[in-house]
C-alpha cells in the first residue's frame, strides 16, 4: 500500500474533475488524491454515484447546472459550448487548496480567495487546441464548428490564470501548457498500479499482439488494423468507442475485437500477449506502462508520451511514421528480440503511485508556499 504525507490528513483541500462518469485513467488519479484526502470536496460537472470507485463516492460532490438536464449522462460530450457556464456555476468552499484534474475546463474554477489552485494537467482543452481533423472528419462540421472552438480556445486561455501552480502529466504536456497557456508547469507522471499489474509466474506467450485503447479516431488504432491485414498476424482490440463497427468493417480475421474486458482479463491478456501496440500519439499513456509492468514490451509511435515511458531496447521499440510499413517494421524488429521480463518490469517501476504521491506532495507544499 502506498504512503501519504501525514500533512495532507490536516490540510483543508478540496477536489475538482471535469466529469464523473465512468473510471478511466483521469478518475484513477483522482482515486488516489481521494484517499489522500478523505474528507475533501468534490467539485464536478456531472456525477453519476455508480459509475465510480467508492473511495470517490464516499466524498461530497458538488455539481453544475448541467447535472439537471435529462439524458446528460449519455450527451453531455454534445454540450461541450456549455461548460465554461457549468464551471464558473460551482462555487467552491472555503479551503487551503483545491486540487484539479483537468483535460477540459476543471482547470477554470473559480476558487474563493486564499484558496490556492494547483492542477493537474491532463492535456490542455484538446478538442480545441488539438486533433480537429480526427474529431470532425466532415469538412462542413469542421467549418461549422470553427468559431466555436475558436472562442474555446479564447476562453481556455483566458481563464489559465485561475491557476496558482500547474503539474503537467509528461513533460510533452508541459511543453503544450507553455505554448497555449504562457506558463510553466511540474511534471509529475501519472501512477500505474504495478502492484496489480505484475509479471506472470508462468511464462507462456502467445503469438498474439495486444491493442487496448478507446476506439476514437486520434489514438490510430484504424493504422495498427491496416498494418496487421497486410501482415496476417494475430491482434487482439480491447475497447469500445465510436469507431468499433468501422474497425469491425476493416479487420480481417486476424484481429479480434473483443469489446470491454474487466480489470482482471486485461491483466491475464497483458501477461499472455507477444508485444503491446501502441499506434497514436498520448499525452502520457498509462497501457504501455501497465503492459510493462506485466513484462510485455511495447511498440510505440515515437512521438508523444510514450517516449518518456518506453525505454528503447530495453522495453519496446519505437516506429517513426504513421504508416503500416514502418509500424510491420517495428513489430518484426520487436518479435526478433530476446527481452528480459524484469527489466521490462523494472522500468514500469518507475511510475508507481508511490512515485506518484511523492511528486504531487512536492508541487503541493511548492503550491501553497509560492
Amino acid at each position: 500500500m502506498p504512503h501519504y504525507p501525514e500533512e495532507w490528513k490536516n490540510l483543508n483541500a478540496g477536489l475538482c474533475h471535469d466529469w464523473l462518469t465512468g473510471m478511466r485513467g483521469g478518475e484513477r488519479v483522482l482515486e488516489i488524491l481521494c484517499r489522500g484526502f478523505p474528507k475533501a470536496r468534490i467539485y464536478t460537472l456531472i456525477y453519476n454515484s455508480k459509475a465510480v470507485s467508492r473511495h470517490i463516492s464516499r466524498h461530497r460532490v458538488t455539481t453544475s447546472w448541467v447535472q439537471k438536464i435529462p439524458g446528460i449522462e449519455k450527451h453531455y460530450r454534445n454540450l461541450l459550448p456549455l461548460f465554461p457556464s457549468a464551471i464558473n456555476s460551482i462555487k467552491p468552499y472555503d479551503a487551503e487548496i483545491i486540487v484539479s484534474c483537468s483535460h477540459c475546463v476543471a482547470k477554470s474554477l473559480l476558487v474563493v480567495k486564499g484558496t490556492q489552485h494547483l492542477c493537474y494537467c491532463f492535456t490542455p482543452m484538446r478538442y480545441a487546441w488539438l486533433y480537429q481533423e480526427e474529431y470532425l472528419r466532415n469538412p462542413v462540421k469542421r467549418a461549422i464548428a470553427a468559431p466555436l472552438l475558436k472562442y474555446l480556445r479564447w476562453w481556455d486561455k483566458k481563464t489559465a490564470n485561475r491557476v496558482d501552480r500547474y503539474v503537467a502529466i509528461s513533460h510533452h504536456v508541459r511543453q503544450r501548457i507553455m505554448t497555449f497557456y504562457e506558463r510553466d508547469a511540474d511534471v509529475v507522471y501519472p501512477p500505474a498500479d504495478t502492484d496489480y499489474f505484475t509479471l506472470n509466474a508462468e511464462e507462456d506467450r502467445d503469438e498474439a499482439d495486444l491493442i487496448i485503447s478507446a476506439l476514437v479516431p486520434y489514438k490510430k488504432v484504424d493504422l495498427a488494423v491496416e498494418a496487421y491485414n497486410q501482415s496476417g498476424k494475430q491482434l487482439r482490440i480491447v475497447g469500445t468507442g465510436s469507431g468499433f463497427e468501422e474497425l469491425k468493417k476493416l479487420a480481417g480475421p486476424n484481429i479480434q475485437l473483443l469489446g470491454r474486458k474487466s480489470d482482471e482479463e486485461i491483466r491475464e491478456l497483458y501477461q499472455r500477449s507477444r508485444c503491446l501496440i501502441f499506434p497514436g500519439e498520448e499525452d502520457f499513456g498509462i497501457v504501455p506502462v501497465e503492459a510493462m509492468a506485466c513484462g510485455t514490451p511495447v511498440v510505440a509511435f515515437n512521438k508523444g508520451g510514450a517516449t518518456e515511458t518506453v525505454a528503447d531496447q530495453v522495453s519496446g521499440v519505437f516506429f517513426e511514421e504513421q504508416t503500416p510499413e514502418s509500424l510491420n517494421e517495428a513489430v518484426e524488429r520487436a518479435i526478433s528480440m530476446h527481452w528480459d521480463r524484469q527489466a521490462i518490469r523494472t522500468q514500469a517501476e518507475k511510475f508507481s503511485v508511490q512515485n506518484f504521491i511523492d511528486g504531487m506532495n512536492q508541487s503541493i507544499k511548492a503550491c501553497l508556499h509560492q
